[in-house]
């Protein structure tokens, strides 16, 4: 009998590669930051390495520079792993069958909310913040907060995942096989013919057919630039 194994689009699981790579550095880096400078809530012995608060920060702006492909991606071409229509409506029938794949639509929507959320207090806190003490800002207690979400975010992330395609599954992420259709020399040419295709009548079509979820879509985006734009602004 012959095994179907899973197939992922490969811009997919580079970007999303990419990110999670980011984001997983980023979050270690996090905690290895509040073991240094804070600590009120529990602490490891960690190395006392001060230099940690700028490496989280590299890594959380790589983050950052990489996560609006994903958002993209995610809210248009994989569109159909968010939330849909019926899906709230669906969990709350947890004996049917498919209710995992449900599940896992809300957890990759939460995903997208909660680093959103990560990024944003992120890039509006001061580097100065921490070495002088000063531990009660309100953006650097939000991005403790966004870490303790997105670490319950990753691993409800991993766990449905892994029942919802199981191993083979989470393994069609990594793997670096793809069909001709797929290949990166083909990019250039979908991205020139998919911004051909962008006009008022695409928009129009958007929106009709996203629901509410474009309300999320542009809250993502406006929280994204924002940040930038805000930063900037704290800076000068």
């Amino acid at each position: 009998m012959k095994v179907i194994r899973p197939y992922q689009p490969l811009l997919l699981r580079f970007v999303h590669g990419l990110t999670t790579l980011f984001l997983i550095l980023a979050m270690i880096t996090a905690y290895w930051t509040y073991d240094v400078y804070d600590g009120r809530w529990g602490q490891i012995p960690l190395p006392k390495f001060e230099e940690i608060e700028g490496i989280h920060g590299t890594f959380g702006l790589w983050t950052l520079l990489i996560f609006p492909t994903l958002v993209f991606y995610a809210f248009h071409q994989g569109r159909k792993r968010l939330i849909q229509r019926n899906t709230l409506a669906n969990l709350t029938h947890i004996s049917q069958k498919g209710w995992s794949y449900h599940l896992h639509r809300v957890i990759n929507t939460l995903m997208l909310i909660s680093l959103t959320f990560a990024v944003f207090t992120g890039k509006m806190m001061d580097e100065k913040w921490l070495p002088n003490g000063e531990l009660n800002h309100v953006w650097y207690l939000g991005h403790l907060l966004s870490w303790v979400i997105m670490f319950i975010s990753l691993a409800f992330h991993l766990l449905v995942s892994a029942k919802v395609g199981g191993l083979p599954f989470l393994f069609s992420m990594f793997n670096w096989f793809y069909t001709p259709q797929d290949s990166p020399l083909r990019w250039a040419n979908n991205l020139k013919s998919y911004g051909q295709n962008v006009n008022f009548s695409w928009v129009k079509l958007w929106w009709r057919r996203t629901f509410w979820i474009k309300w999320l879509e542009l809250l993502v985006w406006v929280s994204l630039v924002a940040a930038w734009i805000l930063a900037m602004v704290k800076e000068a």
